[in-house]
């Protein structure tokens, strides 16, 4: 019996040993009440970036203007990264950039998955990275922006309400999914690491529920 009761513990230290690696590290972006971890941006002389950024009831509120973003400060590899969004006015443009790089300017290089009204889910390449989608090879160093449309339509939800971006990150590989459904996946993506950084871009924008599982 007690050979038994070794085993059975044994194998249940295996089980959560691999559910542990399996699910890797939960890291909560936004707190709710403060932007510990995240640093601003804009390229406009005189303006304070955080002029643009700020927090009411648990939600990141955005203005939209002038064009910049708030990045995290840490860097990131292989990664899961589940937030949530919505327009307050009219919806325009914004987006996630991933795995973003050099300096800080509008726009760094990285691969943006688009959060344009109508477009969520696409695939933005910015400042020369490459990727391979719906089997076509983009690495084009005479372009600075290359659009990858993720080709589904009315999936967004309507001004007000909340829309849910969930999005992988693995090796060379990059998977986005909307509202629980699977729009866009890249692969041969040629950046590996970087920062995480929301736009301010068009009209005010909301994000609440940023949580990033490290898969490295």
């Amino acid at each position: 019996m007690a050979r038994s009761k070794g085993i059975a513990w044994a194998l249940l230290l295996t089980v959560v040993t691999v559910t542990v690696i399996g699910c890797g590290k939960q890291q909560v972006l936004f707190n709710g009440t403060t932007f510990s971890g995240w640093t601003a941006h804009v390229d406009e002389k005189g303006v304070d970036p955080w002029s643009i950024w700020s927090i009411k009831d648990g939600v990141i509120q955005c203005e939209g203007k002038p064009n910049g973003y708030i990045r995290t400060v840490d860097v990131y590899t292989d990664f899961k990264l589940h937030l949530e969004w919505r327009w307050s006015a009219e919806p325009t443009n914004s987006g996630v950039l991933l795995r973003a790089g050099g300096p800080d300017k509008v726009w760094p290089r990285c691969i943006e998955a688009q959060l344009k009204a109508g477009d969520a889910g696409d695939f933005v390449l910015i400042g020369h990275p490459g990727a391979t989608v719906n089997d076509v090879r983009y690495q084009d160093d005479n372009q600075m922006y290359v659009v990858i449309p993720g080709m589904v339509d009315g999936l967004e939800k309507t001004p007000g309400q909340w829309n849910a971006y969930d999005i992988e990150c693995i090796g060379d590989t990059i998977k986005l999914r909307v509202n629980n459904r699977l729009i866009n996946q890249a692969t041969r993506v040629t950046d590996l690491k970087g920062w995480i950084c929301l736009q301010s871009e068009g009209s005010p924008i909301e994000f609440r529920n940023i949580v990033v599982t490290r898969l490295e």
